[in-house]
């Protein structure tokens, strides 16, 4: 459930995306309408609308997000709070400036924030950030928690490079397609192999 929570904004930004991209009247209208004040002479060309319309769709939703946690006085991850900032900066940019370049960066971009919050609080404070959030719940060698830590260090990394590679080689449909369904994809292989290698482990724990 957490996991279809996070992901929301992404799932709203393909359903907007692929909805005005099928109707490029009705996209083109309501985007100019939406966005005409910080166009250029007001008009929202048909080409452009989905991916703006969608943008304004995603920084809704993530701010949404962030008012039903507090709404609900539940802690916001200090990520989301990241992703907001991200994506009003860079959804901002794309809007303002009609290029959907800056909104193509943002998941690369948090990416890196993400796998630079593990390195750093490995590196320079000394702590496993990965054993800090799971170490309630499991209970695991530190050598296991190194090997993990490094694991979403190089995961987050590598999903940064991928998204920029579909990002500049592909359509922006193929990008939007490869943002939701790529992302959750690998996303949900990795914490799979993640989980087998904690089986595993575990396992050899118990029999030890």
């Amino acid at each position: 459930m957490k996991l279809l929570f996070d992901f929301l904004p992404i799932i709203l930004f393909f359903g907007m995306f692929k909805y005005a991209e099928g109707q490029p009247d009705w996209a083109a209208a309501t985007a100019t309408d939406w966005l005409g004040f910080m166009v250029s002479g007001g008009v929202v060309g048909a080409k452009e609308a989905p991916v703006l319309l969608a943008t304004v769709v995603v920084i809704l939703a993530t701010a949404a997000q962030i008012a039903w946690l507090m709404a609900r006085r539940r802690k916001v991850d200090k990520m989301l709070w990241v992703s907001l900032a991200l994506v009003t900066v860079l959804g901002g940019a794309t809007i303002w400036f009609h290029s959907e370049t800056f909104i193509k960066w943002k998941p690369s971009v948090l990416y890196w924030v993400m796998g630079a919050a593990f390195w750093v609080s490995h590196v320079i404070f000394k702590k496993n950030l990965l054993q800090t959030l799971m170490g309630a719940q499991i209970e695991l060698p530190g050598p296991v928690w190194q090997r993990l830590n490094f694991a979403w260090i190089a995961f987050f990394g590598l999903m940064g490079l991928l998204n920029i590679y579909v990002a500049y080689t592909y359509s922006t449909a193929t990008w939007v397609n490869f943002k939701l369904f790529g992302g959750l994809g690998l996303m949900l292989v990795f914490m799979v192999a993640q989980g087998v290698y904690l089986s595993r482990h575990l396992k050899n724990e118990e029999q030890s």
